[in-house]
């Protein structure tokens, strides 16, 4: 290692953020993002490789471009990383778990003129070496939200990547916690915490450790009774990245339960299950109606597995089918029947009821007329009214202490 451990390189702006043009980047670059950077730059200073540079979950290309740029402008030079200009393009890698993540970094690559590396696909968590990690120099991310997101990450790089890896993770101060220096010392021998600059800080991890067995995926078994409808045993499976893990959300519970007991349901050969998750809705589903088919979508690629997963473990793969998707971007106006909807009160760290409310207009957008959404929301969001507005009349099916669920008709 170029440092003893526990140290690491002084970090001052650099020319990866001080010589790009950030302007066509949206949104744009934030400290930590700046601060990441840096800190790589001055790694890379002190003569640690720059090829084999993975970037995980960027989310507009703000820390991807700049690097790219650097490599394409200094590509043939003496002791430059590409001997080529279209070889920095090879020697960048980047994985991000939302599509939304991989569109705006292709969209931002455009706007400023420079190639976009082509994402790689989530590889799945076994010893198998993914071409993503495999033979990685440094790593470059954001601490994510969900410890088990960073120790499926952690996993993989110290599974496959070179033995030389850096990993350098960046966060901000008031979403940092000792949890995530734990998840990343158990599978590196030294994890040390970077000077703050701007209430942003980067953990450091390196030396991978030997034999640390992966915990993906996870699985969880569950029991949802329906009044007079009897109960039905439920497993649940999710890789790191998907939202609540191998719970059964109780939002979700309440809306199965409200679903069941509406007449109504299920009215179509074909249901549409909006933000999949774990998977459960599409394996409850065509457990308790043998006849019914699911096509499950989920913009988290990590959702999507987890889906796929949770159906092989419920036995429903022939009537399970799964789309990575953006807010129902591939599906045609006026093509679902009944979709069902738990939209996210959430971005990120911080409550956005955007969110929901942009996938409440997809789903209007796609629903044929006389189609129904069930939907379930957190009460105090009121999206009642924008049910009614995006798509037709909208009726209480259930409400308890947290959670509403509603049925709405496409007008």
């Amino acid at each position: 290692m170029p440092y003893p451990a526990g140290q690491t390189p002084d970090v001052q702006p650099s020319p990866l953020t001080q010589n790009f043009d950030f302007t066509p980047i949206s949104p744009p670059p934030d400290a930590a993002d700046l601060l990441l950077l840096d800190t790589a730059a001055a790694w890379w200073a002190q003569g640690h490789p720059r090829e084999g540079v993975l970037i995980l979950d960027d989310r507009s290309g703000a820390i991807t471009l700049p690097i790219l740029h650097s490599l394409i402008s200094e590509a043939g030079k003496p002791g430059a990383a590409c001997a080529r200009a279209e070889d920095a393009v090879a020697a960048v890698r980047v994985l991000a778990d939302e599509l939304g993540a991989e569109r705006a970094l292709q969209g931002n690559a455009r706007r400023a003129n420079l190639p976009a590396p082509v994402p790689a696909e989530l590889p799945e968590l076994t010893e198998q070496a993914p071409d993503a990690f495999t033979g990685v120099h440094t790593v470059l991310m954001h601490l994510p939200r969900s410890l088990e997101t960073l120790t499926d990450w952690a996993w993989l790089i110290r599974e496959h990547a070179a033995a030389d890896v850096v990993v350098l993770a960046v966060g901000r101060d008031k979403h940092m916690n000792h949890s995530m220096n734990q998840v990343l010392e158990k599978h590196f021998q030294d994890v040390s915490a970077g000077r703050g600059r701007s209430k942003s800080r980067v953990l450091t991890a390196r030396a991978p450790r030997d034999g640390v067995p992966s915990s993906a995926p996870r699985k969880n078994t569950h029991k949802v009774s329906i009044p007079g409808k009897g109960t039905t045993e439920l497993t649940l499976c999710s890789l790191g990245a998907t939202y609540g893990g191998t719970k059964l959300d109780p939002g979700t519970r309440l809306m199965l339960e409200a679903v069941e007991a509406h007449p109504e349901f299920p009215g179509a050969e074909y249901v549409l299950d909006f933000g999949s998750g774990n998977g459960t809705v599409s394996a409850f589903l065509t457990l308790r109606h043998p006849q019914l088919h699911v096509v499950a979508t989920d913009h988290s690629a990590s959702a999507v597995q987890s889906t796929q997963l949770t159906a092989e473990a419920n036995g429903v793969t022939d009537r399970v089918e799964t789309v990575r998707d953006d807010a129902l971007s591939r599906f045609e106006s006026g093509s679902a029947e009944v979709i069902l909807l738990n939209p996210p009160f959430h971005q990120g760290n911080a409550v956005d009821p955007g969110a929901a409310h942009r996938l409440i207009r997809a789903a209007g957008r796609v629903l044929a007329p006389g189609g129904r959404i069930y939907s379930v929301w957190n009460s105090h969001l009121k999206h009642r009214s924008v049910l009614s507005k995006e798509v037709g009349l909208t009726e209480q099916l259930a409400r308890d202490a947290r959670f509403t669920v509603t049925v709405s008709t496409k007008r």
